[in-house]
This record gives structure tokens, C-alpha cells and sequence, in this order.
């Protein structure tokens, strides 16, 4: 099964080398599955020509927001819309979470709460998971047809279900402890509150359900 990567932003470049892009960080995360892979940065106006390209789609986290003003918004919008119409399995992580919303009718907004960094408990179903997330904006309106099964009083809307054939999370899976610790020193300083980033530096290395999120993400693409 061929999944298409919708890259909608970078990781920071001390951390790709060793690392990894945000598109192979997915390679490892649903690693075992049986799945191809093949990106399309849409950021760089890379789209693919048809839904009919791949047999799944998965959007990316970035650092950019999705009510801002850059040219790849509105294709990316139409492209999401498109893939739902022809029924084919959608993913959407944080930044992806937020524009399939924004896409669908829903709205997103930089939450004036603030920031949520690294490991964070969420309720998914009634279970208990955590997962290490990095986000500010959030989804403040639902779209039509949207279903939470995952929330925390911090986010929620934090995972989302439309339909059998649309899901999206708010947190990253794909982000181990190692990238958070890299966000951290990276992208962090100056930007989050330095108290939020000692809290999430103590965290690492603490048991997270990222494996439980790849099985649900590969179920729900073969599903």
C-alpha cells in the first residue's frame, strides 16, 4: 500500500542529518507495516496530480499556521476536500490535524493558553494514552461531521474522527524523545516559556504510546 506524505514543513537542519525529515520520521513510525512511501513537499508547491496517486494520504506537522497567507494553503485545501470525496483514507498530524479541520469548515486559532510541549496525557475513548506533542494553535470549532475520540482540558479537540475515512491528531507520534530534546534546544528558546521547556526536558525518557498511535494509524490506512 502506497501512502503519499503531504510535507507541509521542515525539521530544524541540526536536527535532520541524524535525525531525519519530518516525511521519514513517518517511515520509521509505521515501519513493520507493509507500507511504500512518497512525499510531496506542498510547501514548496509540490502537489500530486490526483488523489488517485496514492492509496493513503498523510499531512505533516510544520511550523507554519494554517490561517496564515502562503500560496500552498489554498491548494492543499482543495486537496484535502478532494481526497475525502473520493474516499480515500486521510491522516492528518498537528499542523495536518488543523487544516483538514480548517479545510472542512472547521476553524483554527493561536490559542491563547499557550503552549504543549513534549510528553501529554490524553484521554482517547475513555483510555488513557500519552504522546509528545508541540503546538500553539489549536482547533476552536469543530467542521460538520467531525467526532472527538481523544481529548485533555488543554486541547479538546485532540483527535478526530470524520467518518470511516478521515482521522487526524493533534500530537506527534512520529516525534521520539530525541526530536523533542532537539525542539527543545532548537526551536524552543525564545519562542516557548523557558518553564514549560524544563518541564518537558524532564519528561524524556518516560513511557509514551506513540507504538499504539502507529498501529491505529496503519489499521485506519488499511481499514
Amino acid at each position: 500500500m502506497k501512502i503519499g506524505i503531504l510535507q507541509t514543513g521542515r525539521a530544524p537542519k541540526e536536527l535532520i542529518d541524524d535525525l531525519g525529515d519530518y516525511d521519514v520520521l513517518f517511515h520509521h513510525l509505521l515501519a513493520g507495516h507493509g507500507f511504500e512511501f512518497e512525499t510531496w513537499p506542498v510547501l514548496d508547491m509540490e502537489f500530486p496530480s490526483s488523489p488517485s496517486e496514492a492509496d493513503g494520504w498523510l499531512i505533516t506537522g510544520s511550523k507554519f499556521a494554517a490561517y496564515e497567507d502562503h500560496p500552498w494553503i489554498a491548494p492543499l485545501e482543495t486537496l484535502i476536500r478532494d481526497i475525502r470525496d473520493r474516499g480515500k483514507p486521510l491522516i492528518g498530524i498537528c499542523f495536518g490535524h488543523q487544516i483538514i479541520a480548517q479545510a472542512l469548515g472547521g476553524q483554527v486559532e493561536k490559542f491563547s493558553g499557550g503552549w504543549a510541549i513534549g510528553r501529554t496525557e490524553y484521554d482517547m475513548d475513555g483510555k488513557p494514552i500519552s504522546l509528545n506533542a508541540w503546538h500553539q494553535d489549536q482547533i476552536t470549532r469543530l467542521p460538520e461531521g467531525a467526532t472527538v475520540i481523544g481529548s485533555n482540558c488543554f486541547s479538546p479537540y485532540a483527535m478526530l474522527r470524520y467518518g470511516d475515512t478521515v482521522m487526524s491528531i493533534q500530537a506527534h507520534p512520529e516525534f521520539d524523545d530525541h526530536f523533542i530534546d532537539g525542539l527543545i534546544r532548537t526551536r524552543g528558546p525564545g519562542i516557548v516559556p523557558e518553564n514549560q521547556l524544563k518541564t518537558a526536558a524532564a519528561q524524556l525518557g518516560k513511557d509514551n504510546d506513540s507504538a499504539t498511535i502507529a498501529a491505529l494509524m496503519a489499521a485506519f490506512f488499511k481499514n
